[in-house]
């Protein structure tokens, strides 16, 4: 009788994600074009409508820190675009996963196991989100948008705010068994009022006392507090450590729901 010896090998923790990175990228490199709006020119038509339009009318004041409208808004809507995608990226693209392509099943019948699958998103989406920031960033820098150095930092905000999104949300789409219409939901009343209501357009110090706690909850209040902080200043450094200590909290918290999930429902 044979012996037949197997020829594979173990993939390693970070080369299983990598893998999914490339596989990503694979595709990206060839269809980048259809995601040239959700990629940063989204949260720029937002900065002209905004910032040049209807900031066209608010004066420099103590609520923008003396600074116009179009700065004030810059860094918020960078964070606020981070968010839309993050969550946009972790809804129905990670449910098709599972149910209509299922290729996370392809990929774990390889050694690549589910926490590799995950993290391979993450890192995606991480890359993702530092691009679309890089693009506006550069962008808005036409539009008189900074004023300072700070930009790269700002950046560097948006990833951080739009990974506090991914995680909570990718676990709740591993954890979604129909056709996702709760998505529509999750966009509808949470994405849309945490993207009027947290502090973009206007301090939260405007709403009302009895609801300004859903502000504070909400991470894009943490994001956009970071991002102005970064860019044009007038935050404390550990009021800046508190906010980013939130959205590692809320990235952290994701983190350990979705790799649970992902094991749950990819693990036989």
């Amino acid at each position: 009788m044979t012996t037949v010896e197997s020829t594979g090998r173990v993939v390693g923790k970070w080369q299983g994600a990598w893998l999914q990175v490339e596989g990503r990228w694979t595709w990206y490199r060839r269809h980048w074009v259809s995601t040239l709006y959700s990629t940063g020119l989204q949260p720029v038509l937002f900065l002209a409508a905004m910032g040049l339009g209807f900031g066209s009318q608010v004066r420099p004041g103590t609520v923008t820190g003396g600074l116009s409208y179009l700065q004030y808004i810059a860094p918020a809507l960078l964070a606020a675009g981070a968010a839309q995608q993050a969550v946009g990226e972790s809804s129905y693209p990670v449910l098709s996963g599972f149910k209509w392509q299922k290729d996370y099943l392809a990929v774990t019948a390889t050694p690549v196991s589910p926490g590799q699958v995950f993290g391979g998103h993450l890192i995606w989406s991480a890359l993702r989100l530092t691009l679309a920031g890089a693009i506006y960033a550069f962008v808005a820098l036409f539009f008189g948008a900074w004023t300072g150095p700070g930009v790269l930092l700002v950046v560097l905000a948006g990833t951080v705010t739009g990974l506090a999104c991914t995680t909570p949300m990718a676990a709740f789409a591993a954890s979604t068994f129909d056709e996702g219409q709760r998505f529509g939901l999750i966009f509808r009343f949470v994405v849309m009022p945490m993207t009027l209501f947290s502090g973009t357009f206007f301090p939260i110090s405007q709403l009302p006392a009895a609801i300004r706690w859903l502000a504070w909850l909400s991470p894009l209040w943490h994001g956009t507090q970071l991002a102005r902080g970064v860019s044009v200043g007038g935050i404390g450094g550990w009021a800046m450590l508190g906010h980013f200590a939130v959205l590692a909290a809320l990235f952290a918290a994701g983190w350990a729901l979705a790799h649970r999930a992902f094991y749950r429902r990819l693990v036989v």
